[in-house]
């Protein structure tokens, strides 16, 4: 398990867009982390008041987040150098809406790596059930080209 100070020398994302609060199980190929969702998330003020919604971008993000967890933790020799970049996202589809107090737990595989470009998938669920799944392209980058 990676708690959060280890997980912020992976990623150079932080708050209030660091959207991976712990890494549960970690592979070569694999990652499973988790997002507590809490009432106090800035995005819940707008979106929506009276009725939150975590924001589907939002899910997609952890994702990204959890998929660059993976990479570079497992592929890449100096994380701290560089960074992963989206390059496309497809077939992304929500299945159900994420609201305060759920625990979004999100498995990302990777499906292909050929140098520096990646392909993975992902799934994030709240409870067992699927809320949004996608499959992703993205690029290994030095932090000097970003």
């Amino acid at each position: 398990m990676i708690k959060i100070e280890e997980i912020k020398k992976l990623i150079p994302h932080r708050y209030p867009f660091l959207l991976v609060d712990r890494v549960l199980e970690l592979e070569d190929e694999r990652i499973v982390t988790l997002k507590n969702v809490t009432a106090n998330e800035e995005f819940f003020n707008g979106h929506f008041p009276g009725a939150p919604i975590m924001p589907g971008v939002l899910q997609v993000e952890a994702m990204a987040q959890s998929g660059a967890l993976l990479i570079m933790s497992k592929q890449v020799d100096n994380p701290e150098e560089n960074l992963m970049v989206f390059t496309g996202i497809k077939n992304t589809k929500f299945r159900k809406s994420v609201v305060p107090g759920d625990q979004l737990i999100m498995e990302v595989n990777l499906v292909n790596q050929r140098r520096n470009f990646i392909t993975m998938e992902g799934k994030a669920t709240v409870e067992g059930k699927v809320v949004c799944e996608l499959e992703a392209s993205a690029a290994i980058v030095s932090k000097d080209q970003a």
